[in-house]
Order: C-alpha cells, then sequence, then structure tokens
C-alpha cells in the first residue's frame, strides 16, 4: 500500500484537508488529486466533482446561539431552512442553518470548550466566506438585579473574563479580604493582573454597538406571570420592573454563581480590568471563549472582528431578593419565570437590527454606515 492509499484507507475516502488544498490552488496536491486511485472509498471526491464545487457560501448574518432553546426562536421566526452541514460542531448541533436573505444560525453548544471548538469548525473547515459577515451572539444569561431584572435583555461593549483568576476558601482568606478571588500574579483582590492570558478583556466596537441598542431599544419584550410573581420580591428599580432593553457588560465562566459577595466581585473584577469602563450585567459560559477564536480568525483573514455584537437576555438574577437564600436563587433559578421571555427576547430583540443590515447590505457589507 502506498503512502496516499494509507491515508485514504485512515481517512474513510478523500482527505477533506486536501480538498480544501486543492481549491486553493495548491501545485502538489493537485498532482496528488489527479493521481489518486479512483474508486477509493465511500468518501472519494475526484477532481472532476471538486472542480464544479461553487463558490464559499456568504452569510450576511451569522446568529450564535449555545443550545436549543436560544436557536429555536430564529430558526423559526427567520425560517432557517437550508443546512449546511459542517465537519467539527457539535453531534447535537452538526448544521449552520441558512434562509434566502444569507442569514444564518450557528449553535455551539453549551461552555468554552463546545464554544471554542464549534467556532473553530465554523472558520476553518471551509466552505463558508465569513470576512464580511456581522455575528450576532445571542444567548440567556444571569443578570444583577441592579441593571436589569428577569426577561431584560443586554448588549455589551466588554466581555470579561471570570474565571482566570487565583482563588482562596472564603473560609480562610484573610478577614479583611471581601472575597477569595484575585488576580493571577497579584497579592490579593483590588490589584489589577498582568494581561498574561490575553483573553481576559473583550471590547466590542462601540459604533457598532450603539447602532444595534438604537435600533432595538423600543421593542416591547416578552413577560411571564411567574415572572412578574418573581420580581414583586425585589424593593427598587429596576429588578421590580417590567423587562427592558439596556446596554451593559458582561462575564464569563463556567461555573455558574450566585450572591451578593460573588455578584460584587463581578462588578468591582470587570471594572478593574477595564480601568473603570465596563458595567456589569450579566453572567454566562462561553463568550470570552468565542471572541478569542474570532480575534484569531480575523489574524488569519477569515472574519472581521468589528463586526461582532454580543446580546445576553436574563433568565434569571445572580442575587437573591430580600427574604430569599442564595442556594435557592441558583438551584431554583427555573422557578424565576424567565426562562421562556428570555429566549424569545433574543429574536425579538435582535430582529430589528438583523431587518436593518439585511435591507441595506449594499451599505453594512463594506463597513457600519453613517447615520
Amino acid at each position: 500500500m502506498t503512502a496516499f492509499e494509507s491515508v485514504n484507507a485512515l481517512s474513510g475516502g478523500y482527505p477533506s484537508a486536501l480538498q480544501n488544498l486543492y481549491l486553493a490552488g495548491n501545485p502538489l496536491v493537485q498532482d496528488i488529486v489527479q493521481r489518486w486511485p479512483a474508486g477509493s472509498g465511500p468518501a472519494a471526491a475526484p477532481a472532476a466533482a471538486l472542480r464544479k464545487r461553487g463558490p464559499a457560501y456568504a452569510p450576511r448574518i451569522m446568529i450564535v446561539n449555545m443550545f436549543g432553546a436560544e436557536a429555536a426562536p430564529f430558526i423559526k421566526g427567520l425560517k432557517l431552512t437550508e443546512k449546511h452541514r459542517v465537519p467539527g460542531l457539535s453531534p447535537r448541533y452538526p448544521d449552520v442553518l441558512c434562509n434566502r436573505e444569507q442569514i444564518c444560525q450557528l449553535t455551539t453548544d453549551m461552555g468554552y470548550s463546545n464554544a471554542a471548538a464549534s467556532m473553530s469548525a465554523l472558520l476553518y473547515a471551509g466552505g463558508f466566506d465569513l470576512r464580511h459577515t456581522y455575528f450576532i451572539i445571542a444567548g440567556i444569561a444571569g443578570i444583577s438585579p441592579q441593571h436589569g431584572t428577569v426577561g431584560s435583555a443586554a448588549w455589551a461593549d466588554y466581555a470579561v473574563d471570570y474565571s482566570l483568576s487565583h482563588e482562596i476558601d472564603a473560609r480562610e482568606m484573610p478577614q479583611d479580604w471581601p472575597y477569595g478571588y484575585f488576580g493571577i500574579h497579584t497579592d490579593g483582590p483590588g490589584r489589577k493582573p498582568r494581561f498574561d492570558y490575553r483573553t481576559e478583556v473583550f471590547q466590542l466596537n462601540t459604533a457598532l454597538v450603539d447602532r444595534a441598542y438604537r435600533l432595538s431599544q423600543r421593542v416591547m419584550l416578552n413577560d411571564s406571570a411567574a415572572a412578574k410573581a418573581y420580581r414583586a420580591g425585589f424593593t427598587s428599580a429596576p429588578a421590580n420592573q417590567p423587562p427592558a432593553v439596556t446596554r451593559c457588560d458582561t462575564v464569563s465562566g463556567d461555573t455558574w454563581y450566585a450572591g451578593e459577595t460573588l455578584g460584587r466581585r463581578a462588578e468591582e473584577w470587570s471594572a478593574l480590568l477595564t480601568d473603570g469602563k465596563a458595567r456589569y450585567c450579566t453572567s454566562q459560559q462561553e463568550d470570552n471563549a468565542t471572541l478569542e477564536v474570532l480575534r484569531r480568525g480575523q489574524a488569519a483573514g477569515k472574519v472581521d472582528f468589528s463586526r461582532i455584537l454580543i446580546l445576553r437576555s436574563a433568565s434569571d438574577v445572580d442575587r437573591p431578593h430580600p427574604g430569599q437564600s442564595n442556594s435557592d436563587v441558583l438551584v431554583n433559578y427555573a422557578q424565576q419565570g424567565g426562562f421562556e421571555p428570555s429566549t424569545a427576547n433574543l429574536l425579538i430583540t435582535t430582529q430589528p437590527v438583523i431587518r436593518h443590515i439585511s435591507a441595506n447590505w449594499t451599505r453594512w457589507k463594506k463597513g457600519i454606515p453613517a447615520d
């Protein structure tokens, strides 16, 4: 068996990596394709078939959700009936879905690892031209009742990694510390760390966030009877008010947290790492991982990082109302009544932005147009 036959046997046919290099015009790979044994496996693709492959699909907008309930309103509301299978996506969500207006949707699956793996697969598997695509990351989150309420939808300017830190058991920390978390290579809370990981903070394009917020700020958001009843436990606004579209920032981390102390840490950590610019309100499990893949994608010429938006809608709050325990607000988060309204509000809030970009694509393809 030749070396080429060995590769073919291991891959179950014609290797996708060679297909991509062939399409890129690599002369060595073109020669390999011409010499590839005919009929060498069910996945074999002769050179003639490769030559017939059309240009890469160029979405105008890519909606990025993290699990099925977030995706469902977009799939139905935007009529995303075209399926594009992408190798390397989550087995639960193996397809990118699109419609005739070139609006597409990806479900990454939940958490840092899934988000990074799925976004990397999209960027590097081939088949999509994403250089002019606007990405809208849209998912549910916890929210600080100081900045929103159950069902609220928040556009973010900053995404801050909550988890990149040292931690000491709060029962054993120095008595004058507010919490057991502090920056890596620092000696206590309140000291700004070096950005050794280079994923600690991401800032999105202010002009794009401005436009998205202005286009969507007056939409009527969904609510529920259970959410209204839960809000009544709070004594001040905005926690006890109906849901609204707002603009405040998000923290990322795979660990769910709850309580006044950890919520305050999110506020202070976000402000510390951004020199007071970020205003924390939502917490979620994916965004810094997704953004790092997109930033590297820009360096590789695959995407434009200035065309990214993050919208997080509140399925629950990050700290209890008076008389409620921290464990109850975390473990029984579903009883807050925010899950169904928050997933619906993702589409409700982003739809004016999606429609505006799509209807004015000639201008938006070149960049964010002037008002």
